[in-house]
C-alpha cells in the first residue's frame, strides 16, 4: 500500500477529487494535516474515518510542532506528502525530512505567478490584471523555496474571456481535481524519473 498525507487549510476540493480518484486502487490517505481545525476538509476526514493531526509553529492546546508531525508521519509509514491548499510555509527540517516526498499543486502556471503571498485566489487575481490568456494548475516537488521546486506536470486552460479573478479561480480548480491524482498516480506507481535536470512521467 502507498501511504499519503493530505496537507489542507480550506474546504478540500483536491482531497475529495484525490479521496475519490484512488479509492479503488493501492494508494490511500492515511492523515489529514491542517492548521485550521473548523475547515471543510476536517469534516470530509471525520466522515470517511481519516485521522486529522493539527500543526502549528506555535504552542496551542491540542495541536502539534512540526518535529512531533515528522514522527507521527514516520509512524504511519507516509510514502508522499501532498499539499493541496495548504498555505503555511513548510519548515526547512520537515522538507529534509521528507526530501523528494512532498508535491505541492499551484494555482497558475509556474515558474509565474509563485512565491510568497501568492496562494488562492491572490494568485487569480494577479493573472486576472496582467491579462494573461492562459492559466492553469502546476505539481511541483516541494524544497526550501516558495514554489521553487522541480515541476512535475503542469496543465493550462484558456481564460482569454474572462471577467473576473473568480471566473478564473473556477476554470483552474478543475484543472487541478484533474493534474493533483494523475501526479499521485505516477509517483505511486515509479512512472516519475528525473534525468539531466527534468522531471519525466513515463507512459
Amino acid at each position: 500500500m502507498y501511504n499519503l498525507s493530505v496537507f489542507v487549510s480550506g474546504r478540500g476540493s483536491n482531497l475529495k477529487s484525490l479521496f475519490q480518484e484512488i479509492y479503488d486502487s493501492d494508494i490511500r490517505i492515511v492523515s489529514v494535516v491542517t492548521s485550521v481545525p473548523d475547515c471543510g476538509a476536517v469534516i470530509f476526514a471525520d466522515e470517511n474515518n481519516i485521522p486529522v493531526f493539527l500543526v502549528s509553529d506555535k504552542p496551542k492546546e491540542g495541536f502539534v510542532n512540526f518535529d512531533t508531525l515528522t514522527g507521527l508521519l514516520k509512524s504511519q509509514n507516509v510514502n508522499l506528502v501532498v499539499l493541496a491548499g495548504f498555505l503555511k510555509k513548510i519548515p526547512d527540517n520537515f522538507v529534509e525530512a521528507f526530501q523528494n516526498k512532498i508535491i505541492n499543486i499551484h494555482p497558475a502556471l509556474l515558474p509565474s505567478f509563485g512565491g510568497k503571498g501568492m496562494y488562492g485566489i491572490n494568485v487569480h487575481k494577479a493573472v486576472f490584471e496582467k491579462s494573461a490568456q492562459l492559466s492553469g494548475a502546476t505539481v511541483h516537488f516541494v524544497d526550501k523555496v516558495y514554489d521553487n521546486g522541480k515541476i512535475i506536470a503542469q496543465k493550462s486552460v484558456d481564460i482569454s474571456d474572462v471577467n473576473s479573478p473568480e471566473d478564473i479561480a473556477e476554470r483552474v480548480l478543475k484543472i487541478e481535481h484533474e493534474l493533483l491524482p494523475f501526479v499521485v498516480k505516477k509517483i505511486a506507481f515509479k512512472k516519475i524519473e528525473i534525468r539531466n535536470n527534468r522531471v519525466y512521467i513515463l507512459n
